[in-house]
């Protein structure tokens, strides 16, 4: 079994940066689809960015230019979030989606969430 860890949530006031980290305890990231998704109160998980195992990355308008998703190594991706608003206030989950064969099936990993919390 896959455990996802996000890290790197917290406080940080409108107009400032945090960069999220998942790290898999296994090493599954290469080669396969990595996302971020973020819910926050009363509201549907929405998908924030996604990055496909040959790299290219895709963003929700509402953090299209401002989001960065990148996978540092076979264990480890991060987000990057600048210019931060209340809007994006809400619990940031990374995903996992690993083939398993040359079918394209495969299993679906995620982390616990991390929240981030943007104050006026």
């Amino acid at each position: 079994q896959v455990q996802l860890e996000e890290s790197g949530g917290g406080l940080v006031r409108s107009g400032g940066s945090l960069r999220l980290s998942c790290t898999a305890s296994r090493s599954i990231f290469s080669g396969n689809r990595l996302a971020w998704y973020r819910q926050a109160p009363g509201k549907q998980r929405e998908l924030v960015a996604t990055i496909t195992g040959d790299g290219d990355t895709n963003y929700a308008q509402s953090v299209k230019g401002r989001f960065t998703v990148a996978r540092s190594n076979a264990r480890t991706m991060y987000l990057q979030m600048n210019s931060l608003t209340r809007e994006d206030a809400a619990v940031y989950y990374c995903y996992a989606y690993v083939v398993v064969n040359v079918e394209g099936a495969g299993v679906e990993y995620w982390g616990k969430g991390t929240q981030v919390i943007v104050s006026s």
